[in-house]
């Protein structure tokens, strides 16, 4: 589930989006403000609410909260993909909806274009890392772990992996083999809540993540693995082969390659990382 957030621009209006599970989320506060100029969003959307019962009920499956750059660092801010914008702009009495449902339709389309030419997505991905301060030389790590996370998942589709809850499984296998620690482990370590672990994963860190992942793709290719519990024993397998490397290193250098560091408050290329509070 990568994220990454990118400020666009409609009527002068800033509306911020979000790429959450393959498709944008904008941030809904930006959106009602660019369609209403309401001085107090929060009281417009309180009393659309209350006027639009359906919107009440299935406020939660329309807005999810994400978490957003903003000046002040990142905050948990109300999302809503495009059919739920358009589900709110229904609720929005405003002669601005129709031209805002025509920018919706051409960011679609923008995000189609990408998914039929995968190389206009890397392109975005790397200008958005950049932009919020990651060096050339993190980035070309994070994109290349990128490659290996999709390489592996595809073999887990294609070997028997059914669901979401089993992916989970698998890189909770690899994570706790090669760091002695799960994802969510993984995260409350460095101080992170929604955010993406691997956008505050040191050189070390992204490189022992994908050995991990890497092995693991070519024992299930090796191997002809099938079905979950072999995936889950490869998995450990592959991931061992990670952690091996990662405490003879450790042994070298006199300290844990495991950090609580993070990115939360300063850029990669400070080259300086905040610990956790």
């Amino acid at each position: 589930m990568e994220t990454t957030t990118k400020i666009a621009l409609f009527k002068g209006k800033k509306i911020r989006k979000t790429l959450y599970n393959d498709e944008w989320w904008f941030v809904l506060n930006d959106v009602v403000e660019a369609l209403t100029d309401t001085p107090n969003v929060k009281d417009y959307l309180r009393k659309m609410r209350i006027r639009d019962n359906e919107v009440s009920k299935g406020w939660g499956q329309i807005v999810t909260p994400l978490s957003v750059p903003t000046e002040g660092g990142p905050q948990m801010l109300n999302c809503a993909n495009t059919e739920g914008i358009f589900r709110i702009i229904q609720s929005i009495p405003s002669p601005k909806a129709e031209p805002f449902k025509r920018w919706l339709a051409k960011v679609g389309y923008e995000r189609v274009q990408e998914i039929e030419n995968p190389e206009l997505a890397t392109k975005r991905t790397r200008m958005l890392y950049k932009l919020k301060g990651y060096s050339d030389d993190w980035i070309e790590k994070r994109m290349r772990g990128i490659a290996i996370r999709e390489e592996l998942t595809d073999e887990w589709q294609k070997r028997g992996a059914e669901e979401q809850k089993d992916y989970e499984i698998l890189t909770a296998e690899i994570s706790k083999a090669t760091f002695g620690v799960t994802p969510n482990e993984y995260k409350k370590l460095k101080g992170l809540r929604r955010e993406n672990l691997r956008d505050h994963m040191d050189d070390f860190e992204l490189i022992f993540t994908m050995l991990g992942e890497k092995a693991t793709t070519e024992i299930h290719r090796t191997e002809n693995s099938h079905d979950l519990p072999k995936l889950k024993s490869d998995a450990k397998a592959g991931g061992k082969i990670a952690g091996d490397a990662r405490k003879k290193l450790e042994e070298r250098l006199g300290r844990s390659l495991v950090s609580e560091k993070n990115f939360l408050n300063k850029p990669e290329n400070k080259k300086q990382l905040k610990p956790k509070d």
